[in-house]
C-alpha cells in the first residue's frame, strides 16, 4: 500500500490554497461533535470507495481521529483501484491539540 503521511502544516496549507479535499472517515456522531472546517463526512462503517467525492485538481486526503481509520479507508480505496494515497497522520485530535478552529 502506498501511504503519504501528511501533517498539520500540510493540511492547513492544502485547505488554505484549496488544493486538497479532506474526507473525514469518523462516524457521524463524531463528525457532528466537531470536525475540521471544509472536511466532508464519509464514515468508515459505511465506506464505499465509489462514493468518495472527486474534484478535479484536488488531492483527496483521508482523515479520522488519530490516523488509524484513515489508513483502513485508504486500504479499501486502493484495493478498489483508486489513486488515494494521502492521509492526515494526526487526525482530528492533532488538529484540536494545535488549537485550530473546529466546525460543527
Amino acid at each position: 500500500m502506498i501511504v503519504n503521511d501528511l501533517d498539520i502544516d500540510d493540511i492547513k496549507a492544502g485547505l488554505a490554497d484549496d488544493s486538497i479535499l479532506l474526507v473525514d472517515v469518523r462516524e457521524p456522531h463524531e463528525f457532528a461533535a466537531g470536525h475540521i472546517p471544509g472536511s466532508v463526512s464519509r464514515p468508515l462503517s459505511q465506506f464505499n470507495p465509489a462514493d468518495l467525492p472527486y474534484e478535479p485538481g484536488k488531492r483527496l486526503v483521508l482523515s479520522c481521529a488519530a490516523g488509524v481509520r484513515s489508513l483502513r479507508a485508504m486500504e479499501f480505496a486502493q484495493s478498489a483501484g483508486l489513486d488515494v494515497d494521502s492521509h492526515y497522520i494526526g487526525g482530528f485530535k492533532d488538529w484540536v491539540m494545535h488549537g485550530e478552529p473546529v466546525a460543527y
